[in-house]
């Protein structure tokens, strides 16, 4: 599809992102700690994060019927199917859950429509600053801050010199990392949580995300999108294209890029 006729779809997308955002912010400024529990993978699950996905889920079903979304809080309830869709929403109502109950405010909506393999549209949404990045094809990346009008973004080439490597703040593999850096020529870093590092490259503020361990397509999907649209690229470590709707929706490792 065109980013024209994507253009209703990524609306919807942000729409419900946005919505979404305001209902972790009503548990995120509540007083005291929010009521944290573990999944069966350990990883922590909040109120914030049910509502949000209640959110989405209705607001897509109701502005885009018969596309299937695939959110991870369903998941860890009902299971994942054992083949992707042709064509499905793919969420993650609340990334950086470690962020959220740490009050940093590093965390993201992610919302993305995955067609034949690949991201087409994202919307990645950071409630705590008010910030939003969109996008749904080349040269259609977008950030937002609050209710401003929307302003054009694009990745900047990676300089051969002195490339801005951001990662993560919750899971990071050191000696990758540290391998990673050692290759490259003057790098600098910076720390990152949530989908927020592909905002960050797509708005040339940064030039590599690489990530050495596992993650779920919830988490990338957007990000990757917005990316693409601002002009940057993910791919898997060895070079290889990154594709989507994967055996348990389960990603590698990869390396977002800036602009070649």
């Amino acid at each position: 599809m065109s980013a024209t006729d994507l253009r209703p779809l990524l609306d919807a997308a942000k729409r419900a992102a946005l919505r979404a955002g305001v209902a972790i912010l009503d548990v995120y400024n509540a007083a005291g700690a929010p009521d944290v529990r573990r999944k069966s993978d350990a990883s922590p699950v909040t109120e914030a994060d049910e509502r949000a996905e209640a959110v989405i889920v209705e607001m897509l079903a109701r502005e885009a019927p018969g596309i299937p979304v695939i959110a991870e809080e369903t998941a860890e309830r009902e299971g994942l199917p054992g083949q992707a869709p042709p064509r499905f929403w793919v969420v993650d109502p609340l990334d950086g859950t470690k962020e959220f109950i740490a009050r940093n405010g590093e965390f993201t909506v992610n919302v993305a429509l995955v067609e034949s393999d690949r991201p087409v549209l994202g919307v990645v949404h950071v409630p705590a600053l008010g910030l939003t990045f969109a996008g749904a094809g080349p040269g259609t990346a977008t950030r937002q801050h609050g209710t401003a009008p929307s302003e054009p973004i694009a990745a900047r080439p990676v300089p051969k010199r002195g490339a801005v490597v951001v990662h993560s703040r919750s899971h990071e593999n050191a000696p990758k990392l540290a391998e990673f850096l050692a290759g490259l020529d003057a790098p600098a870093t910076l720390v990152s949580g949530s989908a927020i590092k592909f905002g960050l490259i797509a708005a040339g503020e940064a030039d590599l995300y690489p990530r050495f361990g596992p993650t779920m397509e919830w988490d990338t999907a957007a990000g990757h999108a917005v990316l693409e649209a601002a002009g940057g690229s993910v791919t898997t470590l060895d070079g290889a294209p990154f594709r989507y709707g994967k055996p348990g929706f389960l990603n590698g490792g990869f390396i977002a890029r800036g602009a070649q």
